[in-house]
């Protein structure tokens, strides 16, 4: 049955380099699903999945930095190398759900070390003020709280308690909801560290 797994995994791999668009995607889809399940099982498949975030389709990409999220606590080191691509996701012009997975996956992997948190801030800033409003920025900053509960730096949570400093205290309905509570996150870490 492992063997059945491990093949069957092997050819969804394969087809994420597929020159066939809908291949690509059906693969990355049936990736995710399976990674929902047991994201450990996609450990090998790492630096395959890091390659898809290339190709220009929306599904694809969304799909493998969905899978790359999960695997980003566990396995920060090995998922380093999907920054580039998440970065070039998280301001795609045509895809809302791209952007949101990049957004994602930063905020996973930036808060698993204060070097990690330093280094993806300037992408979630400059994302949190270019999506101020959208859509998908309500989801960002459910992101954007877990992020505020991870291991950061303090100038990175600095940073970020100036970012939602006007919106906890002026903003509007969720973003004002939100931005407290991560705002609230932030001070209690940092008084934390004080003591």
């Amino acid at each position: 049955m492992a063997e059945e797994t491990e093949i069957l995994m092997e050819g969804l791999v394969a087809n994420l380099s597929s020159a066939r668009r809908r291949v690509r995607q059906d693969a990355a889809h049936e990736i995710a699903l399976r990674a929902h399940e047991d994201p450990e099982q996609m450990v090998p498949y790492i630096g395959q999945l890091v390659e898809a975030l290339d190709h220009t389709e929306a599904q694809t990409r969304w799909e493998v930095l969905d899978v790359l999220t999960l695997l980003a606590e566990g396995h920060a080191d090995l998922v380093a190398d999907a920054c580039e691509g998440a970065e070039a996701a998280l301001f795609d012009e045509t895809s809302s759900a791209v952007r949101l997975a990049a957004f994602r996956f930063l905020a996973a992997y930036g808060k698993t070390s204060p070097e990690r948190s330093d280094a993806v801030w300037g992408l979630i800033d400059e994302a949190i003020q270019c999506y101020h409003g959208d859509p998908e920025y309500r989801d960002m900053l459910t992101c954007l709280l877990d992020f505020a509960h991870g291991n950061l730096s303090d100038a990175t949570r600095a940073t970020l308690a100036d970012r939602m400093r006007f919106d906890a205290n002026h903003g509007f309905n969720y973003i004002r909801a939100y931005s407290s509570d991560i705002l609230k996150v932030v001070d209690e870490a940092a008084q934390g560290d004080g003591e």
